[in-house]
């Protein structure tokens, strides 16, 4: 394996994941790509070596809806590397009515926490052997909005919802995010993994797709020049990649897209007693979804 750094992404064939792919293989890392779709992934592949030819680059498919592929492309990708520096947790969806997946998860649950969550639990071995090394996740200031839902009591919760509903519960996903960065952050305290997360502003890439003209209204505000997902993307590399963001000083922290300012979790999420009972929660559910070993499946 050539002497890169390398970086794993979820959610790179859209949105801001594909413009952080972009960036990081023009800094010369190697990527590894967790992606549902391979046509998306073989285009975004096509994409890379137009813009930093030669980069290496793997495909690791998985529907981050399901827990079992989650595992499973956990276990491939750790067979691949020897090391891994970085660990993005960038994908993510905003479901504007209830979708259950075939696990019994809503999928806003499943795809902003749940996976995100199991992904990184699989590598942290890896992760920690690597150090330094990095994992960040994107959550969102839509966290503000998550309501008065406990943290805990709501991860199974499938019941129905509506539009205007749905983006207090996608809020809610993106608190649990941040919640589980400061509590990651303080288990790996000392071990060289910095932790953080951040909110990449207002980015009208992918917006809303269930949402009726969502399209048009993408195509009307990329004119007035509102939600340049550039300035999200560049939070993500940076808190990958900047040696400002490496250290002790920063691990745990939620930083903004603008200037990357410190911000704080929401007041329901601040609590270190109801961040430990969420670790715990989500550990024991997610232990049924446990599989034995890596696959060979890798291109």
């Amino acid at each position: 394996m050539e002497d890169r750094s390398v970086i794993v992404i979820t959610g790179a064939t859209n949105g801001l994941g594909r413009l952080a792919a972009l960036d990081l293989a023009r800094r010369g890392m190697r990527l590894g790509l967790v992606a549902r779709s391979r046509r998306k992934a073989d285009a975004l592949r096509a994409d890379i070596e137009r813009a930093a030819p030669g980069t290496p680059v793997d495909v690791f498919l998985a529907d981050l809806s399901l827990l079992r592929d989650v595992e499973r492309a956990g276990h491939q990708i750790d067979a691949a590397y020897p090391r891994i520096d970085a660990l993005i947790n960038n994908a993510g969806v905003h479901a504007f009515s209830q979708r259950v997946t075939a696990e019994g998860f809503s999928e806003m649950t499943a795809v902003n926490y749940l996976a995100p969550w199991l992904l990184t639990d699989v590598l942290r071995d890896k992760l920690i052997a690597s150090a330094p090394a990095r994992v960040v996740t994107v959550a969102s200031r839509a966290s503000e909005h998550a309501g008065g839902r406990g943290a805990v009591g709501h991860l199974r919760d499938t019941a129905p919802y509506t539009r205007r509903e749905s983006s207090q519960l996608y809020g809610w996903t993106k608190l649990l995010d941040i919640m589980f960065t400061q509590e990651l952050g303080r288990q790996l305290e000392g071990t060289g993994v910095a932790v953080t997360c951040c909110c990449p502003g207002f980015n009208v890439t992918g917006l809303g797709r269930d949402l009726p003209l969502s399209g048009v209204l993408e195509k009307v505000l990329k004119v007035l020049r509102i939600g340049d997902p550039r300035h999200g993307a560049e939070i993500i590399v940076r808190l990958a990649t900047d040696a400002g963001f490496a250290g002790a000083d920063v691990t745990g922290g939620y930083f903004a897209a603008k200037g990357a300012k410190p911000l704080e979790c929401p007041l329901p999420g601040r609590d270190e007693g109801d961040r430990r009972a969420l670790w715990e929660a989500t550990s024991e559910i997610l232990s049924g979804f446990r599989v034995r070993g890596p696959s060979e499946d890798r291109t």
